[in-house]
């Protein structure tokens, strides 16, 4: 997937936004339509991790944060993802021991390593799979505009950093609708990181629960890198996210090679990271999405090189969101049989 435009993330809107607005505007109504159509009870509860725009904003860690507390919780909960950019269809439960990214996607074979993890390109016939083998709570990774099920809880990841862009719709700016009508499908935000942009998005929701969150990285990858002269390597929607938690571990960055999102590695595009990284007397830092694809074309001989940076959302008040999840807990044993 390539990149986003880099206008989409000027505040001010460029000529060219302004020119497609009319287009995005049409688009948002759109989108806002099927958003509002109601969807199928699955029989569980169904906690939606989704977001305002396109590109990303921290869903999948935040939905590995709230799968985690669940699971503290007594329940078993469940992730249900489309499984962007693998062959399956579904709906199939991701197993990281027989599955590849090309199979599932490189995301649910991230998230099968934290919650048991099904995919599926039909919503609800994955819903279905998830409950009949077990599932006592739904954690859907994106979805936000998808109607296909009914949604106990309707939270929108927003970063800090970013925000909502331009504040236009596709393809002018990175809304998938209106921040207004996607506002009253939301029940409450979880903002990422700190900055005015994401502050901005979350005062034109008063009265929704806003749930301040940081990525905090992985303690091991941090002493690893801290002070090293480091490759920056990442296939994901916003590289300049990881190129931040680089800097907050203290890594001396001297190159990146951002890819698109989902980006699917080749054997050439590796020996090409290694020779530079190599010349420049590197380490290659990479996410953990990407080295689910990585790893397995990485050169045994250039192994030491490469390190993987996990992040994991850490909520900075944990009783606001397990505020949320209480009432979700408590429609899930309502609906355990008897």
């Amino acid at each position: 997937m390539p990149a986003a435009p880099a206008f989409w993330w000027r505040e001010k809107p460029s000529p060219l936004a302004r020119l497609l607005a009319p287009l995005g505007a049409l688009y948002g109504r759109i989108t806002l339509r099927r958003m509002r159509r109601q969807g199928v009870d699955c029989g569980v509860p169904v906690i939606c991790v989704g977001n305002f725009i396109a590109g990303g904003a921290g869903k999948t860690p935040t939905a590995i944060a709230i799968a985690g507390r669940l699971a503290q919780r007594g329940e078993a909960p469940f992730v249900l993802m489309r499984g962007y950019g693998g062959r399956l269809a579904g709906p199939v439960e991701v197993d990281p021991a027989h599955h590849a990214a090309a199979d599932v996607g490189d995301e649910p074979l991230l998230m099968a390593r934290h919650a048991r993890t099904v995919i599926a390109r039909d919503r609800k016939a994955g819903a279905a799979l998830a409950r009949q083998a077990g599932a006592s709570v739904i954690v859907m990774d994106d979805g936000l505009q998808n109607p296909a099920l009914a949604k106990t809880l309707r939270l929108a990841v927003v970063d800090g950093g970013s925000g909502i862009g331009n504040g236009l719709c596709l393809p002018a700016g990175p809304l998938r609708a209106q921040l207004a009508g996607q506002l009253e499908q939301t029940d409450a935000l979880v903002l990422i990181g700190s900055g005015t942009a994401g502050q901005k998005v979350g005062r034109q929701a008063p009265g929704k629960p806003l749930l301040r969150a940081r990525l905090q990285p992985d303690a091991a990858a941090a002493e690893r890198l801290r002070g090293q002269r480091v490759l920056a390597l990442s296939g994901i929607g916003r590289p300049e996210k990881f190129r931040e938690t680089l800097d907050l571990i203290g890594a001396d960055i001297v190159a990146e090679q951002p890819f698109g999102d989902h980006h699917a590695y080749t054997a050439a595009d590796v020996d090409d990271v290694v020779a530079q990284a190599r010349t420049l007397g590197a380490l290659v830092a990479t996410t953990e999405k990407d080295m689910t694809k990585l790893a397995a074309l990485w050169p045994a001989q250039a192994a030491a090189m490469l390190v993987a940076v996990p992040v994991t959302l850490v909520f900075e008040e944990p009783a606001a969101i397990e505020a949320l999840l209480d009432a979700v807990s408590g429609t899930a044993r309502a609906t355990e049989p008897q």
